[in-house]
């Protein structure tokens, strides 16, 4: 799931939907780099309150830095009238004013200051333009906030004013400890335009089309053809992975029509393989006809359908989706579901995906490794759900790749034990050399076919040991499936 949203925050915000280029992700992650790049401070500079707001919104129009802090010319909306005679410098900490002509959803001309009262490089935006003020608790001094850049009350609770830095100006006092009302020039420096900026600048952007939202966000549940999708994966080379991509539908669900006194059903099927990046690595589509003659139709209406396409692949994770539509009802049903291709190690005794199938037999040459069901000399339906009826055979298919090779015998010497277990209790357990199998080499191909009515109606768990006697290695497969009369 979580490889899943991240492959889909990323593909909503492509620019170009379907290109494997993403302009926005490689500008979010030049983002990224630059803000830890110049940000740092102690912590990853993306973190950083500077950081944020650059991966956010991107440079800024302008910049207003003092990095050493120092003696600084207020700016003149930074300054109540407070007579000609008031001071309009203060001594401040390292900071910085970041000015954007325009930002969506918060208007113009905006203006956030960031300051570093620590000396530590950890610049934080601050609502307070007072807090650059490093002379602002030392008691009697009358430059900056205690004197006349005078923010107000707010800011300044403490201020400190002369009566003759009073004329024009309503006060709540005189003398020590008067407090200036709010006798501000320029609307970004009032207390609660600065308090409601904070608040927006960390808001994710608005949603531009309400309307489609509730379309984006809502999820249909409903299956109106309800199918299955089993996937398998097959070593070809170290870095190619055939991927059988098995879909089985119930006949109940398909709507049959009678044509030409044949019962006739079509599905049109589609499926799409994306990586996580939205890379589209496979597509794959058909519409697939169902012919049953009439007499036939009420035993066929009880059975399944299974559909089949092989890809290949290399190992990943990948985002496998597909949409199946009834041509005659109209129906349709759909299926998201994340697979992961493995890597096949190079020495290390592995095995491809143990198959349980209803139909295991082998091809005349003219047939071997093309169509449907086809691995390699041999058509392998697989049972998708792993239900088998006690009148269907059930098989097994598995392929054991790197075998040690006995040196005296040119042949590999393993021992592959099959044990078939009910509620616990042993039902079946049988074992044979792999010496003993037809081509046996570094790979061999586990093929067993046996009628599933010798097992009673129930639930099963069936596992395949492998033993290499000349790498002194084991691995071993395990699964489950149920018997139906």
């Amino acid at each position: 799931e979580r490889d899943q949203f991240i492959e889909e925050f990323w593909r909503r915000r492509n620019p170009t939907p379907g290109s494997p280029e993403n302009a926005f992700k490689e500008e979010f992650y030049r983002r990224v780099a630059y803000a830890n790049e110049h940000f740092s401070s102690g912590i990853p500079g993306w973190r950083t309150d500077r950081g944020h707001i650059y991966i956010m919104y991107g440079p800024p129009d302008d910049i207003e830095s003092h990095p050493s802090g120092g003696t600084y010319v207020a700016n003149p909306n930074e300054l109540p009238y407070m007579g000609p005679d008031a001071a309009n410098t203060m001594t401040t900490y390292p900071f910085e004013r970041w000015t954007y002509h325009y930002i969506p959803g918060i208007g113009e001309n905006v203006e956030l200051e960031f300051v570093d009262p620590t000396l530590t490089g950890e610049y934080h935006l601050t609502m307070n333009p007072c807090e650059k003020d490093a002379m602002a608790n030392v008691p009697g001094d009358m430059t900056g906030c205690q004197g006349g850049v005078a923010i107000g009350p707010i800011w300044n609770p403490n201020l400190v004013i002369s009566p003759s830095q009073l004329s024009g100006n309503s006060s709540s006092g005189s003398g020590s400890g008067a407090m200036v009302t709010s006798n501000i020039m320029g609307a970004q420096y009032d207390e609660f335009n600065r308090l409601d900026l904070y608040a927006k600048i960390f808001q994710p952007p608005a949603v531009k089309f309400n309307d489609l939202k509730a379309m984006v966000t809502s999820t249909v549940t409903a299956q109106l053809l309800p199918f299955s999708v089993r996937t398998d994966y097959i070593k070809i080379t170290d870095d190619t992975v055939l991927t059988p991509i098995t879909i089985q539908v119930p006949n109940r669900e398909m709507q049959f029509e009678n044509k030409d006194g044949v019962m006739h059903a079509v599905l049109d099927i589609y499926g799409q393989l994306t990586t996580i990046g939205g890379r589209v690595a496979n597509t794959f589509e058909q519409a697939v006809s169902v012919d049953v003659p009439p007499h036939d139709f009420q035993a066929y209406v009880n059975q399944k359908s299974v559909y089949q396409r092989a890809v290949y692949l290399r190992p990943g994770r990948y985002k496998l989706s597909v949409v199946i539509k009834d041509d005659h009802s109209g129906h349709m049903g759909s299926e998201n579901l994340g697979i992961i291709v493995p890597q096949f190690s190079d020495d290390k005794l592995t095995t491809s995906s143990l198959i349980l199938a209803d139909l295991i037999q082998p091809l005349p040459t003219s047939q071997v490794g093309s169509g449907p069901f086809v691995i390699g000399g041999t058509k392998v339906r697989p049972n998708v759900n792993q239900v088998f009826t006690q009148s269907q055979n059930f098989g097994i298919y598995m392929q054991v790749y790197n075998l040690g090779i006995d040196p005296k015998t040119h042949t590999p010497s393993a021992n592959i034990e099959y044990l078939i277990s009910r509620d616990g209790k042993t039902i079946l357990n049988q074992t044979e050399s792999a010496a003993t199998i037809k081509d046996a080499s570094e790979q061999v191909t586990l093929e067993k076919t046996m009628p599933a009515k010798l097992l009673q109606p129930g639930k099963y768990t069936l596992q395949i040991k492998i033993t290499d006697n000349v790498k002194n290695q084991t691995d071993t497969q395990t699964t489950n499936f149920q018997v139906e009369p």
